[in-house]
């Protein structure tokens, strides 16, 4: 079975969907592998890394496309791209499906068959296989160190012939698996850490990690699916706002992570929050790219609003791109091989790994 590897077309992206290491791995496994050319050059992986480890280096993208048993991306693909893939060729990629039918559509059109990496289930014989906490863990260590490039404080306590300096306080919005990252992140840079989150099974992992659970009591509107956070009412959100926003005031760094598979992201920090707080405190928005849980936030930039600095970094793993694409080859290796061998797939459409990722069927 050929699989191909093209370059990521997506502005900022820095991530490639196989490395070196994984390209060795299914060649020695039977799999004839063609990467684009410099397909991995911005994470640090060159031609020659390739070749030496089985794959064929070419120059001609549309071959790629034209010739592969097997797409295999990061991100998910244009309209453009699916044109190319013959009929009958399987796609692995992010694809967002519940947000980009139009995708869904065009596979289905093209007669191709897709597998969304988002949509594997999050059951304990797929942690090696997802790829969502295995990214979402770099965004949470690197939205920490954006936040803290750009206040204007230390982190630790720190105490000097001149005076001891307060350690720094940090609010975290979310503790999902970026949430829970960012949390030892700040700790382990010595920062007062606040963590909310809807979810109250949450509160005991946070507290291991040495944050403060500000809990808000739930009600039968929160609807917890795979781990996400599926519906929560105004009511409930209007509760929550009302308890954190003095937390805000208090706070000199705030993460939000907060999202809602297929739905705009919740607004969990409002204008008049940005007000309250101190000059040069930093708030960082993970959830910029599905609506932003910050009110005034923009998409992959970084800007002042009422003396607080905004970040809006939409692709944070790709601020990583050599581990980020590490971690991200070894889970298509583990999702690749679960679904087929170097003789093809073995569509097994009642197991509950391929039943859930398979977005689009071309065999029917």
């Amino acid at each position: 079975m050929k699989l191909g590897v093209p370059k990521e077309l997506k502005e900022r992206e820095k991530r490639v969907a196989l490395s070196p290491e994984i390209v060795g791995k299914l060649t020695k496994a039977g799999f004839q592998i063609s990467i684009e050319n410099e397909a991995g050059i911005s994470s640090y992986f060159i031609n020659a890394m390739y070749e030496a480890a089985g794959a064929t280096i070419v120059t001609d993208k549309n071959s790629i496309y034209t010739q592969s048993d097997v797409i295999i991306k990061v991100n998910a693909p244009a309209s453009e791209e699916i044109a190319l893939m013959k009929k009958d060729a399987v796609l692995i990629s992010f694809m967002w499906a519940a947000a980009n039918p139009a995708i869904t559509e065009a596979c289905k059109k093209q007669g191709i068959s897709a597998f969304s990496v988002d949509a594997i289930p999050r059951i304990s014989r797929a942690q090696k296989m997802d790829a969502l906490s295995s990214q979402a863990n770099l965004s949470g260590y690197k939205a920490v160190l954006l936040c803290a490039n750009e206040a204007g404080k230390i982190f630790p306590m720190l105490m000097t012939a001149a005076g001891t300096i307060k350690p720094c306080k940090v609010m975290i919005m979310g503790a999902g698996v970026a949430g829970l990252q960012a949390i030892a992140t700040a700790k382990r840079l010595g920062a007062v850490v606040e963590v909310s989150d809807i979810r109250p099974e949450t509160k005991e992992q946070v507290q291991s990690l040495g944050g403060k659970f500000i809990e808000v009591k739930g009600d039968e509107s929160i609807k917890i699916e795979g781990g996400y956070v599926k519906a929560v009412s105004e009511d409930f959100l209007k509760k929550q706002q009302e308890l954190i926003a003095k937390h805000i005031k208090e706070a000199d760094i705030v993460i939000t992570t907060a999202l809602i598979p297929g739905k705009k992201a919740p607004v969990l920090v409002t204008e008049e929050m940005v007000k309250s707080m101190r000059l040069g405190s930093v708030i960082l928005d993970m959830a910029v790219e599905q609506g932003g849980n910050v009110v005034g936030s923009e998409m992959n930039k970084t800007i002042t609003k009422h003396g607080v600095t905004i970040i809006g970094e939409s692709n944070l793993p790709s601020l990583l791109p050599l581990n980020a694409s590490e971690l991200y080859a070894r889970n298509i290796f583990e999702f690749l091989t679960h679904l087929a061998t170097k003789d093809g797939f073995k569509w097994e459409l009642e197991e509950e790994i391929t039943k859930g990722a398979l977005i689009v069927n071309g065999k029917n």
